[in-house]
């Protein structure tokens, strides 16, 4: 059962076709979003007096999305804006619509069509509604809890999306018998 899982999941998931140099799949992806995450956290820890924590953080951060198993020029392109993003969102709750760049590089790194894109609608309705009820910084953590889950929600959905145009193509039959 188990067997038949990973292989149906290594048929529709780009990123686990991928030849990888180093390192086995699932450790990468494993070590590179507890990275990603725990940069995003230090980073967001930070003020004018703990300057370590950022460097840290962006550290963390850059190293985390550089070993993602994915081709190349996809992990090497998301490090930039995602930096920018996290740093962009110490300004407080104004700014959880940006949350949408990181969840587009993660589209990106994880080799997702097209069309699962529009998964990135709910963090840009949570950007636009969020502000009208968190304001100030001392609001910041509910904010992010609420928005860390809208984030993983749609990259899931984004997940369920791709998964649902692989089986399609693999499968045409099926849109003959819904027609």
């Amino acid at each position: 059962m188990v067997a038949n899982t990973s292989a149906l999941a290594r048929r529709w998931e780009p990123t686990r076709r991928l030849p990888l140099k180093w390192g086995h799949y699932n450790d990468r992806y494993f070590i590179g979003l507890v990275l990603i995450i725990t940069g995003a956290i230090h980073l967001q820890g930070a003020n004018n007096y703990t300057l370590i924590i950022l460097l840290i953080g962006t550290t963390a951060t850059a190293v985390g999305w550089s070993i993602l198993p994915a081709r190349g020029w996809r992990r090497m392109i998301v490090i930039l804006p995602t930096i920018t993003q996290i740093w962009i969102m110490l300004t407080g709750p104004m700014s959880m619509w940006t949350l949408t760049i990181p969840l587009l590089c993660w589209l990106l790194v994880r080799h997702r069509p097209l069309v699962s894109y529009v998964a990135l609608a709910l963090p840009i309705a949570n950007g636009i509604i969020l502000p009208r009820f968190f304001q100030e910084y001392s609001a910041m953590p509910q904010a992010l809890a609420i928005s860390a889950v809208v984030v993983v929600a749609t990259a899931w959905l984004a997940r369920a999306i791709a998964h649902s145009a692989a089986s399609r193509r693999a499968n045409p039959a099926f849109l003959r018998e819904i027609r």
